[in-house]
């Protein structure tokens, strides 16, 4: 009867990278890293991280432009001009009586102008509260993002834990192996077992070392995306706390999450502030409609030499400004901006239903993976007395070693699902946080 020999299947969620090992690449010590120490890697060295806070820094900028419109318009200006010899018959009387045009060479002139705004159709005002509103949904995306580089963390934090303990349970695993050979050899020695069993114990031990090479392979994988992903060192040998998947049992009411997610989630914050920006925006295209008042004032001074020289010239006043083309131009500007506000709120409310259903999404896959642990409590239990079971057949010649080895393998198996559903728990837990709105470190 032909025997097909069952390969271990180990999960361990690891993403596909192309790397090139040197030969030295794993003789540095181990490191072992906390969560937190890790969260606060991620955000040091994000580079989504750094342009969202390129994009606050832009957006303060935008928002002290809006300010400076409220400051006053200072403009200075000189000439100096040499001429060629022209006929200036001026139309004054001179005071002298022998007439006669005067010769002018050279003119010079400098005057300095200033204007403040007064009312310029509230325009300066609202384009103030629009760039606020901006520059704090800028914050909020920035804070967004934040979180996304968080639970994106906790993943990959998770990921190198499940590699690790793929590790351990498959090394453990195989040192037992390795005497089950050992004792099998010595009673096959003695005519005891037959050759063909032993042969089994063997093919399974090897199926075992391929396993593990496999497991240290991803395992070797993690540590080097998650390295890269901290800004640390590839060759970085990192040790994950296996006491850091905690999570609560009771996942609490999902029309509470969902509340909290409306409330509490910074995109959708955001969003709603930029709809206020644009709600501003239509005020300061309606303002257009209204003319512009400034107070003005001025000094000149100028010399043409013989002729003329005109100092402390200095002149003050109130001015107005109005486009009349703005009658018939402003109603355009007025409709885009309010099309604009009406686009913002249709994808709030789009927003606003992603939102739930993400929440209950995470919600239930969080359920799953609590029944999971339960359900591999209950496997492992069953295994290891299946294999205790099997175990004693197989001394008291009951039990095939297929049987024996398939025990041994299923045992296996229920330890490192055990193992990996807490961590899975975890991370399903973190991603209900974040699509809630309350991931934090």
């Amino acid at each position: 009867m032909k025997h097909k020999t069952k390969h271990i299947k180990i999960l361990v969620l690891v993403p596909a990278m192309l790397v090139a090992m040197h030969s030295g690449l794993f003789a540095q010590a181990e490191r072992n890293l906390s969560l937190s120490e890790a969260i606060d890697l991620s955000i040091k060295n994000s580079g989504y991280l750094k342009i969202a806070n390129a994009k606050i820094a832009e957006a303060v900028a935008t928002l002290h432009e809006a300010k400076d419109n409220r400051l006053p318009d200072l403009k200075a200006s000189g000439s100096y001009m040499r001429l060629n010899n022209p006929s200036v018959d001026l139309k004054i009387k001179t005071g002298s009586s022998s007439g006669g045009g005067v010769s002018v060479h050279e003119v010079a002139y400098g005057m300095l102008n200033a204007s403040v705004p007064v009312f310029s159709g509230l325009r300066v005002r609202y384009g103030i509260e629009a760039a606020q509103y901006l520059e704090q949904a800028t914050r909020l995306d920035a804070q967004t993002q934040q979180q996304s580089v968080i639970e994106n963390t906790v993943n990959a934090y998770a990921n190198l834990y499940k590699a690790q303990v793929a590790v351990d349970l498959v090394r453990e695993n195989l040192k037992q192996q390795a005497q089950r050979v050992t004792d099998f050899t010595n009673l096959e020695h003695n005519g005891v077992l037959a050759l063909n069993d032993l042969l089994k114990a063997e093919l399974q031990q090897s199926n075992t070392e391929l396993a593990l090479m496999d497991a240290q392979n991803n395992l070797n994988l993690a540590r080097i995306n998650f390295s890269l992903m901290l800004g640390l060192p590839e060759t970085s040998q990192l040790v994950t706390d296996s006491s850091a998947f905690m999570s609560p049992d009771d996942a609490g009411l999902v029309a509470s999450w969902e509340q909290k997610a409306l409330t509490q989630r910074t995109d959708y914050q955001s969003m709603a502030l930029q709809e206020k920006a644009l709600s501003t925006s239509v005020k300061s295209a309606m303002g257009e409609y209204y003319p512009g008042i400034a107070v003005t004032g001025g000094y000149v001074a100028a010399n043409v030499p013989g002729v003329l020289t005109i100092t402390n010239a200095m002149n003050i006043g109130l001015g107005l400004q109005y486009n009349i083309g703005s009658l018939w131009k402003t109603a355009a500007k007025v409709d885009v901006a309010r099309a604009r506000m009406d686009q913002i709120k249709a994808s709030e409310g789009i927003l606003a239903d992603g939102i739930r259903l993400q929440v209950n999404q995470a919600y239930q896959n969080y359920l799953l993976s609590l029944r999971k642990i339960e359900v591999y409590k209950k496997a492992i239990d069953q295994a290891s007395e299946n294999y205790r079971i099997s175990k004693n057949k197989f001394d008291n010649s009951l039990l095939t070693i297929t049987d024996l080895l398939d025990a041994d393998l299923a045992q296996l198996q229920a330890r490192i699902n055990l193992a990996t559903s807490k961590a899975d728990a975890f991370t399903a837990f973190k991603k209900l946080q974040q699509v809630a709105g309350t991931l934090t470190k």
